[in-house]
């Protein structure tokens, strides 16, 4: 809401500077996005962006002039001289051309700007502040101009100076019949009743403890009745409150006062002509829109006869052409106003063509109505047409706006179009709103806000804001809300709120609580859950937040939407209709997204999915970790062998990560057995298990699954790993384990084994035959060949071994390793290789 101070000034009067005011209405909730400045000094206080700061008018050299001839210039068809007297003892002579002064002209008000003023150069691509110089203009001397709004700063419009219509003294400072501050301030939903300068002065009032001046509002209504003349019908009641009809007949269309425009203009709006400027004016003011009708072209839809108003939703295939000149095809929840030959009008939105206010036209049919705020949002966001009066709509409007802002526009329309206004209105109005009463004790006062606020300061503030306040029981105020408060629905928490608006929030005193802190608690889970975010980082992995909402037919390539889902009764989109399964096919969605910019992903992430329970409201949530790696395993390196790319992530990679993570974790007992999980490669997957519980997978994604995603390389992850599960397998103390202070000693062994025989069974029986001085082992080698029986393979380890008490002498160590390759060949049935057999 762009709110003019010089328009302000007319219902209140400010006494504190701009920068104060400034401030005290951000504290008050209305917070103040930026100030406009124009022609005037930047106020103390006041920040102006760069991009708005304009040209300061200087009272000496941009002043009031006015033309006293017009010549055509000797030198050029398109430019004139214009002779104008601006105060001086002598006029002068400028060059012009400007296509609204004509030779012959005299008598018009202007805007001269002497030699030395700083203003926008008319003539430049982009806004640019230059000093008017004296110059010659196709061979006649010029040392000063006539201005555009433009060159001033005030608009954008480049065609025409400006033409003023007020009695002004030549001479006079353009700066105090021009010059204007306005403040844009952010509206939001629960201040929308500041849409209005009316509701701007009023919050001023209340704030400054000033006196509200409201304007008249009742027109002179010399001409015939309304009634008799139009009927008004409401089809229902809860689409529209009220419906006022009012006739203003011999208008005579034409622009509208300077004043005016220039308010519409400093407020945002282009003036048109007198009437639409008028019922924008008003809707400006009064923050009830409004609407003007060609009277004359509704008898003749009606066949002369009385036309017949009816507010009621739009029937199946109707058609209008709209002001914007496009047809529009209306469906039955769009709200309309019609007569006996169908749609004039899209209701709170935009008004039909066909009887639209024309130069020709000379008896208006004026509106002002209250529509259902619900309904006329869903019609602006369908047909994409925001405006200033559907905008107000659909913020919430009360029905007992609409006589007045009616009465004031007839006034206007009297004034500055020369018409004659219906000293009534067809006023429908089939069920008023009664006034809310509310009961403000002054304890729950002091309790929210923290501070003591006496019975008459509070009936004070209620009543500058227009509440109607009585005395009730002792410590309780009996407050009648006033018909523009919608936002007080809660009762007695939104007029403490009033209250805390207007003493200002900085005021507030700060207060501790007067109990001590409860203990804290740890949340085990959170904590637990933040330490394998920390080492999935620290191994080189980047987190993902996907949407937990989805659609079945996203998931469907991993198999996961065979059950049912938890379903949105209002999606925002088909895209997002129900709750995911799986975590997994949101990341492969990115993992597609993001392979398009670069060749390697290491994603992980950790979300909810939803699971719904037979005879039950509320779905299970549990939590999921994923992992996905594509791509190569790391950047090209100059040490790289030279006769081969960088390899691919594959499976061990993944089972690398997972292994880190659980040694970050302390899980000692996790393998990894032959899987089943469907959307991973039959030959190239695994479950997990800890101790006897499953608690995901891990694997290459199917071929199938690759292709519908379009990943197009070898996907390796690890999905669905259930968090709950495994964080109740963390144990919650772990031992430290002291530095070995002697020296390990080293051994190899190579065994061969069936190759159905998992190396993590081979590493259990070793563990067990070399306890207690087995410290470690590493697989190092793989093989298969040629040297060995088919059907078998061959896993080669380092051991260590070492004791903490002392250095391991080599007889030690050689007990050691022969139990470790006596059990191996008895329980696994195995060879050592180097060893006769």
């Amino acid at each position: 809401m762009r709110v003019p101070l010089g328009w302000l000034r007319d219902y209140i009067d400010i006494t504190i500077p701009v920068g104060e005011l400034v401030d005290r209405l951000t504290l008050a909730g209305l917070e103040v996005s930026s100030v406009n400045v124009y022609g005037l000094p930047v106020p103390a206080g006041v920040r102006v962006k760069a991009e708005d700061a304009g040209p300061v008018w200087a009272t000496d050299k941009v002043v009031i002039g006015k033309v006293l001839e017009v010549q055509q210039h000797p030198n050029a068809d398109r430019l004139t001289l214009a002779t104008v007297d601006y105060g001086a003892a002598e006029p002068k002579t400028v060059v012009t051309g400007a296509p609204n002064i004509r030779v012959g002209d005299r008598g018009q008000t202007v805007v001269v700007a002497l030699s030395g003023s700083v203003l926008f150069d008319g003539h430049a691509e982009q806004k640019t502040l230059r000093e008017l110089k004296p110059s010659k203009i196709r061979g006649v001397p010029s040392d000063a101009m006539v201005c555009s709004a433009y060159e001033l700063g005030i608009s954008d419009e480049h065609e025409g100076i400006i033409l003023l219509d007020e009695p002004l003294a030549p001479g006079t400072p353009a700066a105090q019949v021009l010059g204007e501050i306005v403040i844009d301030i952010d509206v939001l939903p629960n201040m929308a009743r500041c849409l209005s300068m009316i509701g701007m002065a009023r919050e001023v009032a209340a704030l400054m403890g000033q006196a509200l001046r409201l304007p008249p509002t009742v027109p002179a209504g010399k001409g015939p009745r309304a009634a008799g003349r139009v009927e008004v019908a409401i089809a229902d009641p809860k689409l529209c409150a009220r419906y006022a009809a009012g006739m203003i007949e011999g208008v005579r269309i034409g622009p509208s006062p300077g004043v005016m425009q220039r308010r519409l203009n400093y407020a945002g709006m282009r003036p048109i002509n007198n009437i639409v400027d008028i019922a924008n004016y008003v809707m400006l003011e009064w923050g009830q829109p409004l609407h003007t009708f060609d009277y004359d072209r509704l008898r003749e839809r009606a066949a002369g006869r009385t036309p017949v108003i009816t507010v009621r939703p739009a029937r199946p295939g109707e058609k209008l052409k709209t002001l914007d000149g496009i047809e529009r095809t209306l469906k039955p929840e769009h709200l309309v106003i019609a007569d006996l030959a169908g749609p004039v009008a899209i209701a709170g939105v935009m008004g039909g063509a066909e009887t639209e206010v024309t130069p020709s036209t000379s008896n208006i049919l004026l509106e002002s109505a209250n529509f259902d705020f619900l309904s006329i949002r869903r019609t602006m966001k369908e047909l994409s047409l925001p405006s200033e009066a559907s905008v107000r709509f659909s913020k919430g409007i009360h029905p007992e706006i609409v006589r007045s802002a009616a009465g004031r526009a007839q006034l206007l329309m009297e004034q500055y179009a020369a018409g004659t206004s219906s000293p009534d209105l067809v006023d429908v109005y089939p069920a008023p709103l009664p006034p809310q009463q509310i009961a403000l004790r002054l304890d729950r006062v002091k309790r929210l806000l923290g501070m003591d606020v006496s019975a008459d300061q509070a009936a004070g503030i209620l009543k500058s804001l227009e509440f109607k306040v009585e005395s009730g029981s002792p410590g309780v105020l009996q407050v009648t809300v006033p018909p523009h408060r919608l936002d007080i629905q809660a009762g007695a928490e939104d007029l403490i709120e009033e209250l805390g608006r207007i003493i200002g929030y900085d005021r507030l005193p700060a207060t501790l609580l007067a109990d001590s802190l409860p203990e804290q608690r740890e949340d085990r889970e959170l904590t637990i859950e933040e330490h394998v975010r920390d080492a999935l980082v620290s191994m080189g992995l980047q987190e993902v937040m996907t949407y937990a909402l989805t659609e079945p037919v996203a998931e469907a390539p991993l198999g996961m939407d065979s059950v049912p889902y938890v379903e949105i009764l209002n999606p925002i989109s088909s895209e997002m209709r129900v709750m995911r399964h799986s975590v997994l096919a949101s990341m492969l969605r990115i993992a597609s997204a993001n392979l398009r910019h670069t060749d390697t992903l290491e994603l992980f992430e950790i979300g909810t999915i939803y699971q719904p329970v037979a005879g039950e409201k509320l779905p299970l949530e549990p939590r999921r970790l994923g992992l996905v790696l594509t791509g190569r395993r790391g950047s090209e390196f100059w040490a790289d062998p030279q006769d081969g790319p960088v390899p691919a992530y594959d499976f061990f990679d993944a089972k690398g990560i997972l292994d880190g993570l659980w040694q970050a974790l302390h899980l000692s007992d996790v393998t990894y057995e032959p899987g089943t999980a469907t959307w991973l490669h039959p030959a190239r997957r695994a479950h997990l298990k800890c101790g006897s519980d499953v608690i995901g997978a891990i694997g290459e994604l199917h071929p199938k699954a690759t292709a519908a995603f379009d990943l197009g390389e070898r996907v390796v992850l690890a999905g669905e790993l259930d968090l709950q599960k495994i964080f109740a397998l963390v144990p919650n103390r772990f031992d430290f384990q002291p530095v070995p202070r002697f020296p390990p000693a080293l051994r190899d062994i190579a065994v061969i084994v069936a190759e159905d025989v998992p190396a993590a069974r081979v590493e259990q029986e070793m563990r067990a035959a070399g306890a207690p001085l087995l410290a470690d082992m590493r697989l190092f080698d793989l093989y298969r060949g040629e040297s060995i029986s088919v059907g078998t393979k061959s896993l080669a380890y380092a051991l260590t071994y070492q004791a903490a008490d002392r250095t391991l002498v080599d007889k030690e160590v050689d007990r050691a390793h022969k139990k470790i390759e006596d059990r191996l060949k008895h329980v696994l049935k195995a060879r050592i290789r180097g060893q006769d057999s």
